[in-house]
This record gives C-alpha cells, structure tokens and sequence, in this order.
C-alpha cells in the first residue's frame, strides 16, 4: 500500500549570532530530524542571523547574498546528504539596490526546486522590512517536490487569506509559513496573548478554509533592537495543522525545539469533499477584492 503520510520537522531556534554559527546548527538539526524520519524539513524566516530589520541601517545590505550564493551552497548539499526537501529563507542580492526576502526549496536531490518572494512587505514598528525588501514578482505559485506541491509564503504574508487562497488554486498541497514574530517584551501580558492567539488563529483560518494543511516556523529568544528600544522576543510556537485547522504538533514558546509530525496527504481530499468551500466560491461576485477599498 502507498504510504500517505508525509514525516515534516520545523526547527525551531534562536540566533547564534553570524551566518557561519547558525548554518552550523541547521547543520546538526536537519541532520537529526532525518534521524527521526523527516522527508521534508522548515526552517525559519532569515535563519542566517538576527532579524535586523528591527532598525534601518545601509550596512545590514552587506548580510544580504545571491542566489546561488554562499548559502544555497551550503543548505543543497545538506538536502542531498539527508535525503530530504529542505525550505529556507534568505536575504536575497537580486542586483545591486534590489533585494528580496527569498525562500528557497532544495529537493531531496540537493538541486533547487524553487523560490519564492515574500509579497508583503510590513512596516511597522521592530519591522521595518520596507527598507531592505522589495515586494515579491513571481507571485503565488507551488513549488512542485517530491514530497508534494509546496505553496510557500513567508511570515506578513500569514495574515492575507488571499495568498493562501491563490496557492490552493493553484494545487498547493501544503501551506509554509517561514516567520518571525514576537512581541514587546515591555506589553502587557494580555496584549502578548491576543497577539500570539490572532497569529495561530489566522494559520487555522488558512487550514480551514482552503482544506490544507499549514506549516508555520518561527525563531525563539530575545533580540535586543539596535536602536535602544526593548527589542522582540520572538514567541516561537511552531505547529503544524491540518485541512480543519486542527493541531498536530505544536512547539513550545521560549526554547528550540525541532518540531516532528506526520501529515496525512490524503486528508485533504476527504476534507474537501464534505467541506466543498472551492466548489461554492462566487467568483462572478469577488471583482472589488482587486480594489484598495470599497468606497
């Protein structure tokens, strides 16, 4: 009988400081999850460094690296090592004065199976992406692997259902969110909570409504911001969920941790048969979504 079920790892982590120190550690992490069974494998968003984004420097250009390029030199054989499809994400040198947010797929092969640019591009207090970043140009399309068609997105595109939802159209078998999120360390715990809970919530709205399962990575530990302010503490929380929004491994919110699961890649098909949320979109009825605003 085929086997349906698809063994994932996230891994969870903290910064360790340079590219050269947390390439070293997804090194001996990618290499334990295969250990454990994984076939494909989620890092988090900019996994290279600190998130530096947290203030508006022209020397944080230097971090930034091509594709192919260092990094990618040293994530595919990883992959290929391991025998695993491995999902990464870098600050990308497109050309000089033009850079993205960039995740890159690497078959079990070692070879690139893809990438994608981040979309959305925030701009809000700790994340100014808007400088370094500009926004994606290949769109929403699934990377096709060997372990399914990937519909990866990365961090701010988690709050924008229509992102999920062009993937699903498109067949993406799963869900990937590369993220990293936290709050300020200075809030009251009661604004961290609906922060934390409005960010897993939208994950299971994305599972639910379009019947896939969802992926979503984030890094732990606190950041001091450069600027002075009381930085991010970055809440971790990693989970993987199913095609009804329902959990099936979730990591803590404050150590690294490699996140394990097994994903039923038959599930979606039954979900959708009795949930048919595809079948019965109006789509002669959705041409103000392409509007800013209905005034």
């Amino acid at each position: 009988m085929k086997k349906t079920t698809l063994p994932v790892a996230l891994i969870q982590e903290r910064n360790h400081g340079d590219a050269e120190a947390n390439l070293a550690v997804i090194e001996q992490r990618v290499a334990e999850a295969a250990r454990q069974g994984a076939k494909l494998v989620l890092l988090q968003e900019l996994h290279n460094g600190p998130y530096f984004c947290q203030h508006e420097d022209v020397c944080e250009f230097d971090l930034a690296e091509t594709i192919p390029g260092p990094s990618t030199e040293r994530l595919a054989p990883l992959a290929r090592k391991h025998g695993v499809v491995l999902v990464s994400s870098l600050f990308e040198k497109r050309a000089t004065g033009l850079y993205h947010n960039t995740a890159v797929v690497f078959e079990a092969d070692g070879s690139v199976a893809g990438k994608y640019r981040k979309m959305h591009i925030p701009d809000d207090p700790g994340f100014y992406e808007k400088f370094y970043f500009t926004p994606g140009d290949i769109g929403f399309e699934p990377i096709n692997t060997s372990v399914g068609r990937l519909g990866v997105m990365v961090c701010w595109d988690q709050w924008y259902p229509e992102g999920a939802r062009l993937m699903a159209l498109a067949g993406a078998e799963l869900l990937l969110y590369p993220t990293a999120i936290g709050w300020d360390p200075d809030d009251q715990q009661a604004e961290k909570d609906r922060q934390r809970n409005a960010w897993i919530l939208s994950h299971r709205g994305h599972a639910v409504a379009n019947g896939l399962p969802v992926l979503s990575c984030n890094r732990v530990g606190h950041e001091p911001s450069p600027l002075g302010a009381s930085g991010i503490q970055f809440w971790g929380s990693s989970h993987v969920l199913g095609p009804q929004g329902e959990f099936l491994a979730e990591a803590k919110t404050d150590d690294p941790e490699i996140l394990m699961a097994e994903v039923d890649m038959e599930r979606s098909e039954h979900v959708r048969r009795i949930w048919p949320f595809l079948r019965d979109r109006r789509i002669d009825a959705y041409g103000d979504l392409l509007k800013r605003y209905r005034d």
